[in-house]
């Protein structure tokens, strides 16, 4: 009789589903756009804006926490550009228009078409963004973004709301320049202008130099001491950065012309 060989047993599959940890963050941050949607629509502007940086944190902890965790799912990127839309598209488009361009009716029936259609704009140029940022994932290089990120955007017009808020200026009175801002950040994020994601280029570009640490350090003692004015200037020397360093690589490639005889 010859001798049975061992029976192996079969490779354990692991049940379909969603990972709930990083799932979590990203619902989170989902909750914290729908909030503040509704505290702009209360008058509690402060409290929306900083609502939509809990999100931008948020975000930016649930991919990395599924990288960490090894629990990356297609069902986790979709969802988590789903919640983005919420929390870095409508969310500000809803705030910035509760707080002044909602008052653009003040100056007749035209202004108060411009005052919703550049709310629209942004929120519109945010799905754009997402959608465009999805479908070039692997073709670009991670070092930079194409556009300026939504959530970037979602933060140059909430900490534009807040530290006027702080200030006590209304958005009556700046109704025009909260278009302005709405609307350059809108046209930011469709560019083809190219910011730096601050990401790397791998395991070994991870690490830092001692003095970077040191500016983090105060970067954050800063914001602890005045959130939205610090926010609102690193915001904007961020989001400046892109076009002031196109027009640098343009001016740089130029072609030198030299008379010849």
């Amino acid at each position: 009789m010859e001798p049975t060989q061992p029976i192996t047993p079969p490779a354990r599959q692991r049940p379909r589903g969603i990972y709930l940890l990083p799932n979590l963050f990203t619902t989170g941050g989902l909750f914290a756009g729908f909030y503040a949607i509704i505290s702009a629509t209360q008058g509690h502007f402060d409290n929306a804006c900083i609502a939509i940086f809990v999100a931008a944190i948020l975000d930016g902890l649930d991919g990395r926490v599924a990288r960490l965790t090894n629990t990356q799912s297609e069902f986790g990127v979709q969802y988590d550009s789903l919640a983005d839309l919420i929390s870095f598209g409508l969310a500000p488009a809803l705030v910035m228009y509760h707080w002044s361009l909602a008052s653009m009716s003040l100056d007749g029936v035209t202004a108060r078409k411009i005052g919703w259609v550049a709310a629209f704009l942004y929120a519109a140029c945010a799905a754009l963004r997402l959608a465009r940022f999805n479908s070039q994932v692997g073709q670009v290089d991670k070092r930079w973004f194409i556009g300026l990120a939504s959530p970037a955007a979602a933060g140059l017009l909430a900490s534009f709301v807040w530290t006027c808020f702080a200030m006590g200026y209304s958005g009556v009175e700046l109704r025009y320049l909260a278009v302005v801002a709405t609307v350059v950040a809108a046209l930011l994020m469709v560019s083809p202008i190219r910011y730096f994601s601050f990401k790397g280029g791998g395991p070994k570009h991870d690490r830092l130099p001692f003095l970077s640490v040191l500016v983090v350090i105060a970067v954050v003692a800063a914001i602890a001491i005045d959130p939205p004015r610090v926010l609102l200037a690193i915001i904007a020397l961020y989001a400046m950065s892109g076009p002031v360093h196109a027009i640098y690589r343009r001016v740089r490639r130029s072609p030198v012309e030299t008379a010849t005889p």
